[in-house]
């Protein structure tokens, strides 16, 4: 789990989603679960838990990925701390998180990917990455 700072704003894996202890522990409110062909999270009542389930690839619904990147542009912009979790942590969270970026800090979608991989690795899908970008530049 990584944060972006200095955004409320973690990427992370599956396994970090599921470990409540640290997600409790670094003080955050939201999770934002993109991992279609994981189980869902069982979170503690406290938490805020948005399910967006995305497939590593270019043929996820429309819908879905406007309200991935609007359920994290949302939580950004309202400081609430965040984990945005994909499987891996390395194509649909950073992608996502990059996305919403942009649009908080009007930037492209490019350089709000530097700023990720800056923090650590990324392994994006190609094809996501299509459709993301397809995505903002329709807004």
């Amino acid at each position: 789990m990584r944060r972006i700072a200095p955004l409320p704003v973690w990427i992370g894996n599956a396994g970090d989603a599921r470990d409540l202890r640290r997600v409790h522990a670094e003080g955050l409110a939201a999770i934002v679960d993109l991992a279609a062909e994981e189980p869902p999270v069982p979170v503690t009542r406290e938490l805020m838990y948005f399910r967006v389930p995305l497939m590593d690839g270019a043929e996820n619904e429309s819908v879905c990925l406007n309200l991935a990147i609007n359920t994290v542009f949302q939580l950004i912009t309202r400081q609430v701390p965040t984990l945005v979790a994909c499987s891996a942590g390395m194509s649909r969270s950073p992608l996502i998180v990059a996305a919403a970026i942009s649009r908080v800090e009007r930037i492209s979608l490019e350089t709000a990917l530097e700023r990720i991989t800056m923090q650590g690795a990324v392994d994006l899908s190609p094809g996501l990455l299509a459709a993301v970008q397809s995505k903002l530049a329709t807004r």
